[in-house]
């Protein structure tokens, strides 16, 4: 019984996979993220920040996305904050850290980090760097401050690069 439930279970997220995988490849980063229901905090920063034409453009980028619920792991009122006009340059610097330039999909991240000993330093196009590893099967990001976040998602097509979702907002020093 509990084969045949966990068949069913995979045989729907790889159908929910796939679905989500086409409509990505017709849309950019931003439009993807906008039909997103786990990203609208990402998306209002990424407004605030001025960066849907840079991220709408040609690219191609990688996005480390953060969901509502990693942004809400922040101390309270530290969101707020960074969408105030007034700190456009740090919501700016916050943001583009989660951007590499390039299209890494999670098996050349992955062949990365098993090439380099167990881990991997990835320039971010804010110039800080993030180190990615394996840890109990899955693929993490340490900031520069130590904090880890555990990608969730993987390569999530788009026209202008590719998307992996994670759990936790990377910070720069």
């Amino acid at each position: 019984m509990r084969f045949k439930n966990f068949t069913k279970l995979s045989l729907m997220l790889i159908a929910l996979w796939t679905s989500l995988s086409v409509t990505a490849q017709d849309k950019n980063i931003v439009e993807t993220a906008i039909s997103s229901p786990d990203h609208t905090t990402l998306v209002a920063a990424v407004k605030a920040g001025d960066l849907v034409g840079v991220l709408s453009s040609e690219g191609p980028f990688t996005v480390f996305a953060p969901t509502n619920e990693a942004f809400a792991k922040l101390p309270a009122g530290t969101v707020e904050t960074l969408l105030k006009p007034e700190n456009l340059k740090q919501l700016q610097t916050v943001l583009t850290y989660h951007v590499v330039s390039g299209k890494v999909m999670a098996k050349d991240v992955v062949n990365l980090i098993n090439s380099n000993n167990g881990k991997v330093e990835i320039a971010t196009v804010q110039g800080g760097k993030l180190t990615a590893m394996l840890m109990d099967g899955a693929v993490y990001l340490s900031d520069e401050n130590g904090n880890k976040s555990k990608v969730i998602a993987t390569d999530l097509d788009n026209t202008n690069g590719v998307i992996h979702v994670i759990d936790s907002v990377v910070l720069p020093k």
